[in-house]
């Protein structure tokens, strides 16, 4: 069976997508909250997460475009309203889709941006160079009001990807500095201008504070993390199963297994996402249509961009890779504190949508961050593997090789692998002390590394009521209890595992329950010895 609806992959235009017939997930009934209830707003999502979409619709419902709304939810709450649908002056300033990790390419793009609105509202040139910054605000300025003396209407005024130019240049200093500067004579003029305004919105993945660009901006009502506009991006599981129904039945088909299998799979992968602790999560759309549209669960958010300035600055903190799976706790200030001079990843990690909002603690005020779904999960630790393993691309590990080993039982080729695996990591020139706590740390990230990307194809848990196990591995019929140990013996790890009762939830399964229990040797930078015990 051939899926023939038009989905929407790529496309960012609302009018393009509804004058073909694309699929689309209703978000209007959120323009009209937003038009009727404010003025200045700020969204922040993460990247292909539907945000040039939405200011695409906003752009058409301001251009006046009823027709473009027929059927849509907006279309029956505007119907009583006499100043509906008016075509109002928009200006449109997009920053998604350039490269601005070069000198000038800003003041390029939006020198190219305020020359189409120039001549579109015949703005006789005053300035002879107009690659100037200094230039812009007045331009911008002169755009504004002229289109409102035109049109005898405030103009609207939608910004996509504002951060982007600095996103770009994370790398480069200087250049960073210059974009901000011109960034901020720019959208410093949004206040100065706020009664010639009829509507502002502006989109980017992070928000960054204390960089004079927000700070100037007092009026902007940031609703990135508000109840009201949780699901104003991303799709529900509500509008993922009224939507797409016939897609869903036809990848179960197509993956032989089950409607409720399939829905429980995308939910599993794609879905996750929390900007708000009292909502319900949503999918992120980029992935969730893809895999509609190519019938395969694989992971395609994460193929569009690789998280490397983020590993970076992992690395940079005292953050451990184990406490993004573990859960991190936060506050609303941290979260939304991202700044280049930071040394706290938390809030490039929460704003990039590697983290998301798990949990809230009320009393204390704080949120629980954790990975949004195994697509996020599994990437990102995949494009860890190197920079830890000291190898030059994943495959090098060979997980899938893992995998079947555990499939089959064969306990003693795993740890084989575990030990060719120490076997590559670099030695260090350190003082004794700080060498010792570096091999330790190499030595549990390989385990947290292996047994995380295992879990793609076993169950993996690491707690139980009779306290805590280094792993436990579910996989068919059998059952692996890890426990390691350094510097002492493979006994002692055993005994462990027997004393703490780590067995005992598992007893009544009926499954095959392995124990194994391993040394490693700070000295010899290995594994020096495991044991095997089945029950």
């Amino acid at each position: 069976m051939q899926n023939i609806r038009k989905l929407p992959i790529g496309i960012q235009s609302f009018e393009d997508l509804r004058a073909n017939n694309y699929l689309y997930v209703d978000k209007t009934e959120f323009v009209y909250n937003l038009v009727h209830t404010g003025k200045v707003y700020f969204l922040s999502r993460p990247r292909r997460f539907g945000k040039s979409l939405f200011i695409s619709t906003l752009k058409a419902y301001f251009e006046g475009k009823k027709e473009l709304f027929s059927g849509l939810k907006i279309e029956e709450l505007e119907k009583d309203n006499p100043d509906a649908w008016k075509s109002y002056p928009v200006i449109y300033l997009n920053f998604a889709q350039n490269n601005f990790s070069k000198e000038n390419f800003l003041n390029e793009c939006i020198n190219l941006q305020l020359e189409e609105y120039e001549k579109k509202y015949d703005i006789e040139k005053k300035y002879s160079d107009n690659l100037n910054p200094v230039h812009f605000a007045g331009r911008f300025i002169n755009i504004v009001k002229t289109a409102r003396e035109q049109t005898g209407l405030q103009a609207v005024v939608l910004i996509d990807e504002y951060d982007k130019p600095l996103l770009d240049t994370q790398n480069n200093e200087d250049l960073t500095e210059d974009n901000r500067q011109t960034l901020r004579g720019l959208y410093i003029t949004l206040k100065a201008l706020d009664e010639n305004l009829k509507f502002v919105f502006l989109t980017g993945v992070t928000k960054f504070s204390k960089v004079s660009i927000f700070s100037d901006l007092n009026q902007l009502e940031d609703i990135s993390i508000t109840e009201r506009y949780a699901a104003i991006c991303g799709i529900t599981e509500d509008e993922m199963l009224s939507t797409f129904e016939p897609e869903i039945k036809i990848m179960a088909e197509k993956n032989e297994i089950t409607e409720q299998e399939c829905i429980k799979k995308l939910e599993q992968i794609y879905d996750g996402y929390h900007f708000h602790h009292n909502c319900k999560g949503v999918y992120n759309p980029f992935s969730l249509i893809n895999a509609l549209k190519n019938l395969d669960f694989s992971y395609y958010w994460f193929a569009t961009g690789t998280p490397t300035f983020l590993i970076k600055k992992l690395s940079q903190s005292t953050m451990n890779y184990m406490d993004l799976s573990n859960g991190i706790e936060a506050t609303a200030q941290e979260i939304q504190d991202y700044r280049n001079d930071n040394p706290n990843p938390i809030p490039l990690f929460y704003q990039t949508g590697y983290l998301t909002i798990k949990g809230y603690d009320k009393e204390f005020g704080v949120y629980l961050l954790k990975y949004p779904n195994d697509e996020v999960k599994y990437a990102f630790i995949n494009s860890l593997v190197p920079s830890v393993l000291n190898i030059q691309s994943t495959s090098e590990l060979d997980i899938v090789s893992f995998a079947r080993d555990i499939k089959k039982g064969d306990i003693e080729s795993v740890m084989l692998k575990f030990k060719a695996l120490f076997a590559k990591l670099p030695y260090t020139t350190c003082k004794k002390e700080k060498e010792d706590s570096i091999v330790e740390q190499n030595f549990q990230n390989v385990f947290y590394l292996v047994f995380t990307l295992l879990g793609q194809w076993s169950a993996v848990e690491e707690t139980s009521s009779f306290g805590r196990a280094d792993c436990v591995l579910q996989n068919g019929n059998n059952i692996f209890i890890f426990e390691f140990k350094r510097d002492k013996s493979a006994d002692e790890a055993l005994n462990q595992i027997e004393e703490s009762k780590y067995v005992e939830p598992y007893l009544a399964s009926g499954k095959n329950i392995i124990k194994i229990g391993a040394s490693f040797s700070t000295k010899e930078r290995n594994l020096s010895e495991w044991k095997i015990v089945k029950e």
